[in-house]
């Protein structure tokens, strides 16, 4: 039977992230969705805490790989492609639909908060949301932790391009464009783990990130490795702000996550303390 949204993660060795993500997907306070773990193989607890949370769990891969596996499986009307160390916020699946309805648009994304305290982050991920809201019309972006999308027009384009070994998301709102309405939504912004920023070093992955959009625009798509870009930073810290000694456990099945969650505020800088689970 089909479903409204298909909500799809690819996942390798997540079990310390995903567990986050899925509970802010159930303070959603959806009905007809679904949600698909596609792992990688991964060797720690990540397909037993996907299917615990009711997961539809597919063997997938990283990252076009993944995706593609899990929209197969799916039956939505829409897919929302997120990865496991993001959290979405609050009414947020709510509001992308409301703002996707009211101007008419078939694929989108959003900008990101960072899940840290440092002024450093803050100001890359200003910088990130700039350069995403002034491309979206000529020239798209779309990061693959957070894109929604009609499945007929993933359908359409065939998918992520799994030949591409660095960029393949914008590659692939680039190519959806042409088939339906993107936008970078306004309404809503999602949190976005640091991790990659730690463990490599932020000039280092700044730096990076430049060099790839002059290769596509000079060269085309990445089809080699030359960027020598790994995924799978599930060893590294995930959160780049001090959890408090009472943060609480984990109940899989009945109950989730309990205690507090520190990260930024959506409209501020400032830190503040959210309960992220309560009774479900």
């Amino acid at each position: 039977m089909a479903v409204k949204l298909s909500i799809i993660i690819p996942a390798y060795n997540e079990e310390k992230t995903l567990p986050f993500l899925l509970s802010s997907i159930r303070q959603q306070n959806l009905i007809d969705y679904e949600v698909i773990v596609a792992d990688a193989n991964s060797t720690d607890r990540t397909r037993k805490i996907a299917r615990d949370f009711g997961c539809l769990v597919v063997t997938g891969g990283m990252p076009a790989v993944g995706r593609n596996r899990g929209a197969a499986a799916a039956r939505g009307e829409y897919l929302f492609f997120v990865d496991a160390d993001v959290i979405i916020p609050r009414d947020f699946i709510k509001d992308v639909f409301a703002e996707m309805k009211e101007k008419d648009i078939q694929i989108a994304s959003c900008g990101v908060v960072p899940l840290s305290n440092k002024n450093i982050d803050v100001v890359l991920h200003g910088l990130v949301n700039a350069y995403l809201n002034a491309t979206q019309y000529f020239y798209p972006h779309a990061p693959g932790f957070c894109i929604i999308i009609k499945r007929s027009i993933h359908e359409q384009v065939g998918g992520f391009d799994e030949k591409l070994t660095l960029a393949e998301d914008h590659d692939y709102v680039k190519r959806a464009k042409k088939l339906g309405k993107f936008r970078i939504l306004k309404k809503v912004k999602i949190l976005v783990s640091v991790r990659r920023l730690d463990s490599d070093g932020r000039i280092n992955v700044s730096v990076k990130y430049v060099l790839v959009e002059v290769y596509r625009l000079l060269v085309g798509e990445i089809e080699t490795d030359i960027f020598k870009y790994k995924f799978g930073h599930h060893k590294k810290q995930w959160l780049s702000v001090k959890l408090p000694k009472n943060f609480g456990g984990m109940f899989i099945g009945s109950a989730c996550w309990k205690g507090v969650f520190i990260f930024p505020r959506i409209k501020s800088n400032q830190l503040i303390i959210l309960k992220l689970i309560n009774k479900l």
